[in-house]
C-alpha cells in the first residue's frame, strides 16, 4: 500500500508538471492534494512497517512528538484542502465564465497556504495540551501511531480540558470542511441544467471522484475525533486510524487519475512518445549496424 502510495501520487505530480494542458486551478490542488498524501502517509507508515519487522515497537518521546505534531498538521491540511476543492469545483461549473477571474494564480496560492496555517496552528495546541498530561498508568500506547485519543486514556488525569480541545478543533475543522464541501454541491442542480451530455458527463465524473473521496476521510475523522471518550474502542480506533493514513492516500490518486480523462490521455501521450522515440532510436542504431555491415 505504501509503495503504491508513492507510485501513484509521484505519478500524478510528475505528470501535472510535465503537462501544461493540466496547468489550471483544479490540477494545482490536486498536485497539493498528491504532495501531502506523500507526506501524511510517510509520517506514519514507514513506522508502522518497522514495528511489524522488529521486535523493539517503542519510539521515542521526541519521535512521538514529531509524529504527532506532523500528523495533525497534514490531517487538518488535507481535510481543509478537500473542501477548497469543492469551492474550485463549484465555481467552475455554476461560474464558467468567471472563472479564471476568480481563481487566479495569486488566489489559488492564497488557498494552498491556508489549509497549512490551520493545520500548524491546531497541531500546536492540540500536541502541547497533550503532552502536558501525566502519563503514570502505561507506557504503553494500544495504536500504530502516536495520535491524541489514543494517548488520552493513558492519563492518570481526567483529560477533559484536552478532550473539549479536541473536538472544538474536529467541530470547527472537520465538520465545517465537510459542510461547506457539501454546500459546494449545489452545484449538482446546476449539472441537471447543462443542455450538453458530454458537459453533464464531465461534470458528473469530476464532482464523483472528489465526493468519493470525501466521503472515505471525512467519515473515518470524524468517527475518530467526535467520538465520546466512554465508547472509544482501541481496535475500531486503530481500523479508522489506518483507513485515513493509509488507505485513503493510496486511493486518492487512483481515483482521481481513473475516473479522470484529462490525465488517463495526458499519461498515455507520454508513454506513446517515449515508446515512439526509444522505438526510432532503436531503428536508427540498427540501420547504422546494417550500413556498416554493408560497407
Amino acid at each position: 500500500m505504501y509503495m503504491f502510495t508513492l507510485a501513484g501520487n509521484c505519478l500524478l505530480l510528475i505528470t501535472v508538471r510535465l503537462s501544461l494542458e493540466l496547468h489550471t486551478p483544479m490540477y494545482f490542488f490536486l498536485s497539493s492534494l498528491s504532495f501531502i498524501d506523500i507526506c501524511f502517509s510517510s509520517t506514519v507508515v514507514p513506522v508502522i512497517l518497522r514495528n511489524t519487522l522488529s521486535a523493539n515497537k517503542s519510539i521515542s518521546v521526541r519521535g512521538c512528538v514529531f509524529q504527532m505534531f506532523f500528523s495533525l498538521v497534514l490531517g487538518v491540511a488535507e481535510c481543509i484542502l478537500l473542501a477548497v476543492m469543492a469551492y474550485d469545483r463549484f465555481v467552475a461549473i455554476c461560474k464558467p465564465l468567471h472563472y479564471n477571474v476568480i481563481m487566479n494564480m495569486r488566489f489559488c496560492i492564497i488557498l494552498a497556504i491556508i489549509p497549512w496555517i490551520f493545520g500548524l496552528i491546531n497541531s500546536f495546541i492540540q500536541v502541547s495540551i497533550t503532552w502536558q498530561l501525566p502519563f503514570c498508568r502505561s507506557h504503553h500506547l494500544n495504536n500504530f501511531f502516536c495520535e491524541v485519543p489514543a494517548f488520552l486514556r493513558l492519563s492518570c488525569r481526567d483529560p477533559w480540558l484536552n478532550e473539549i480541545a479536541m473536538y472544538v478543533a474536529a467541530g470547527i475543522i472537520v465538520l465545517c470542511s465537510f459542510l461547506l464541501t457539501l454546500i459546494s454541491y449545489v452545484i449538482i442542480f446546476t449539472i441537471i441544467k447543462i443542455r450538453s451530455s458530454q458537459g453533464r458527463e464531465k461534470a458528473f465524473s469530476t464532482c464523483a471522484s472528489h465526493l468519493t473521496v470525501v466521503s472515505l476521510y471525512y467519515g473515518t475523522i470524524i468517527f475518530m475525533y467526535l467520538k465520546p471518550r466512554s465508547v472509544y474502542s482501541p481496535e475500531i480506533g486503530k481500523t479508522m486510524s489506518i483507513l485515513y493514513t493509509a488507505v485513503t492516500p493510496m486511493l486518492n490518486p487512483i481515483i482521481y487519475s481513473m475516473r479522470n480523462k484529462d490525465v488517463k490521455d495526458t499519461i498515455k501521450i507520454r508513454l506513446s512518445k517515449k515508446s515512439n522515440h526509444s522505438n526510432k532510436k532503436h531503428g536508427s542504431k540498427t540501420l547504422s549496424k546494417f550500413r556498416r555491415f554493408t560497407d
